[in-house]
């Protein structure tokens, strides 16, 4: 008996060194594979710097020096004066004129955003101490200028009118709001664009790279030949996505190099918080590849279904780009399946404010139930068979 269980223990021993060597074999396979593909590095970190500079520097939402035309209709030392006011704010850039109509033109042909009518009779109704309206006019095909538009030239009128109180003694009371905007004080858009854009390039690296190598290996037939070895199906798994869980992890750090060091973004967590939410990330990313690939069998369907199911909407869902509270109820429901939603919010924390992990522990656990629901599927579409 201790004989049979010595040689029991010793078969399962070298059961277990095999499996070990067979994973070990796929992992340097899978690597040289990559290292040898020039269209993983250029998807792994050419495209990645390429989307991060064009989020860091072309990409802006921040309302800044917006061209309005700036007219005033009685030239006095109040309507000039609040003239000044507009020429002087940072977020206008400021063309003058008499006559609105000299702007109506510019205005239909998106020359400028807007037209600020001073009108005559403003310094003698704010003398007189009644109301003193001003016209504003906007380019109403672009909501979200046209509101910036209106609202900051609201806030100029508003700064103006409690200077002039201030200086002829105004027995009226002013209130002075003191206002102050916390972890991103510049009210830089950049700040949490560039973190969420380290995430579509999770996105992009872990799903569009995945399902286009592992869907690239049935047209070859090399999957097919794989099958045919003692590999299981987990090990087969495991073996493809491990040297893509560290390249998405590569590319991820080097997009995080670009962002504080070339953009300035400002880093207030910890590494270790920063790699477990990407980790939690690309588990579900390198599961949808594989699940695609499988299921396809093709490089072009993969491709597209990669773009489609991946990256669009890591970029339209996710809150990245659009708030999601403000989308329809259904679009709302949609975004809850999209892993990005769960790991943007996580990046832009994790930069901004710092550590949070009662906000990342939710979101990880989501991560990693998406994550082993696609491997699951992933695995069931990749049978141990050929054909």
């Amino acid at each position: 008996m201790s004989n049979a269980g010595q040689s029991v223990s010793l078969g399962a021993a070298r059961n277990r060194q095999l499996r070990t060597r067979r994973f070990l074999a796929l992992v340097r396979k899978e690597t040289f594979q990559i290292l040898r593909d020039p269209s993983s590095i250029l998807i792994a970190f050419v495209l990645p710097l390429i989307l991060l500079f064009l989020f860091g520097y072309g990409v802006s939402l921040d309302a800044t020096r917006t061209r309005i035309g700036l007219v005033v209709e009685s030239a006095t030392p109040v309507t000039q004066d609040l003239a000044a006011s507009f020429q002087g704010s940072r977020y206008f850039r400021v063309i003058n004129g008499h006559d609105r109509r000299e702007f109506e033109e510019d205005l239909i042909r998106g020359r400028i955003r807007g037209i600020v009518v001073i009108p005559a009779n403003f310094a003698g109704d704010f003398a007189s101490g009644n109301a003193a309206p001003i016209q504003v006019l906007v380019d109403g095909s672009d909501p979200n200028t046209a509101n910036f538009v209106q609202n900051y030239a609201q806030g100029v009128v508003a700064n103006w009118g409690r200077m002039r109180s201030a200086e002829v003694g105004s027995r009226l009371p002013v209130i002075n709001p003191e206002q102050r905007f916390w972890f991103n004080p510049e009210l830089a858009s950049r700040n949490f664009l560039v973190p969420g854009s380290v995430a579509i390039v999770m996105a992009l690296v872990g799903t569009l790279l995945t399902s286009l190598v592992v869907a690239r290996e049935w047209e070859r037939g090399t999957m097919e030949a794989m099958m045919a070895t003692p590999v299981t199906a987990a090990e087969l798994l495991a073996g493809k996505v491990l040297p893509y869980f560290v390249l998405g992890l590569i590319s991820m750090t080097l997009c995080v190099i670009v962002a504080v060091f070339l953009f300035g973004v400002p880093f207030r967590g910890s590494l270790f918080a920063l790699y477990t939410i990407s980790a939690a990330f690309l588990l579900p990313a390198l599961g949808q590849g594989l699940l695609i690939s499988a299921t396809t069998k093709n490089q072009f369907l993969a491709s597209q279904l990669a773009l489609m199911s991946g990256f669009l909407p890591a970029f339209l869902l996710s809150g990245f780009l659009f708030e999601i509270e403000s989308m329809p109820v259904v679009i709302q429901w949609i975004t809850m399946i999209v892993p990005a939603r769960y790991v943007i919010a996580s990046l832009q924390t994790v930069f901004l404010a710092g550590d949070i992990w009662p906000l990342f522990l939710r979101n990880i656990a989501i991560l990693l139930a998406m994550g082993t629901v696609l491997f699951v599927l992933a695995a069931r579409s990749t049978r141990k068979r050929i054909g």
